[in-house]
C-alpha cells in the first residue's frame, strides 16, 4: 500500500515533533558544515536536529517520486462571504508528475473569484516597494502566467500569479525561470501584510 499525502504529512509531523525533542541525533553534525569556524561559534546540537530532519525530509521526497505520491493539499480561501478551494503545494513536500497540471487547471476558476471580489478595489503590485497596478497592466501579467493562488484578509483579497517550478517560484534565485507576481486588491492603500 502506498502513502497517500496526507499521510506522509502525518509523519513527518512525528519526525518533526521528534527531532524538536531531541528523539533524532545526528551524529557528527559539524561534518556537515564546510566552514571550521562557523562550526564553533554555532550549537552543533541544533544544527545536528535541522540536518536530521532534512535528511528524513529527503527520504520523504524520493518515496514522493518512487511512488508519484502528489505534493498537493487542497486550501479554501474565503472573502467576503464567499470562499474558493484551490489546490497549492505544501511547503513540506515537493511536486510530482502531474501536480503542476493539477495547479495550472484551476487558474481560469482563480482569475473568476478574483474579478467577481475585486471590482471595486484598487489594485497594487507587491514588490519592494507597493505601487499602484493598472487593470491592463494584470491582464498582461496573467496571460504570462501558468498557474495562481489566492490568500486574503479581512479587507485584502491577495492574487499570486506564478510559472516555472512549483517547488522553486518563491524564491528570488529561480526568476527569471520560475516566478511569482504578487497582487493585492484593496480599498486604499495596502496595509503592508506578507503573503
Amino acid at each position: 500500500m502506498t502513502y497517500t499525502t496526507q499521510q506522509l504529512l502525518e509523519i513527518l509531523e512525528q519526525e518533526l515533533r521528534a527531532t524538536c525533542q531531541g528523539k533524532r541525533v545526528l551524529l557528527s553534525p559539524g561534518d556537515r558544515l564546510d566552514n571550521p569556524i562557523m562550526a564553533k561559534a554555532i550549537n552543533l546540537d541544533q544544527v545536528g536536529k535541522v540536518f536530521a530532519y532534512q535528511d528524513f525530509r529527503g527520504q520523504i521526497h524520493e518515496y514522493q517520486r518512487q511512488h508519484n505520491v502528489s505534493g498537493l493539499v487542497w486550501r479554501q480561501c474565503y472573502f467576503r462571504g464567499e470562499s474558493i478551494q484551490f489546490p497549492e503545494l505544501h511547503n513540506q513536500l515537493i511536486a510530482v508528475e502531474g501536480d503542476k497540471e493539477k495547479l495550472m487547471a484551476v487558474k481560469q476558476e482563480i482569475l473568476a473569484f478574483w474579478q467577481r471580489h475585486t471590482q471595486q478595489l484598487n489594485y497594487w503590485l507587491i514588490a519592494h516597494q507597493h505601487r499602484p497596478l493598472r487593470r491592463e497592466s494584470l491582464v498582461e501579467l496573467w496571460e504570462q502566467a501558468e498557474w495562481a493562488e489566492l490568500d486574503s484578509t479581512q479587507q485584502e483579497l491577495f492574487l499570486g500569479i506564478c510559472w516555472g517550478n512549483p517547488v522553486e517560484y518563491q524564491y528570488q534565485w529561480a526568476k527569471p525561470n520560475s516566478g511569482c507576481h504578487r497582487i493585492v486588491a484593496t480599498p486604499d492603500q495596502p496595509s503592508g501584510i506578507k503573503f
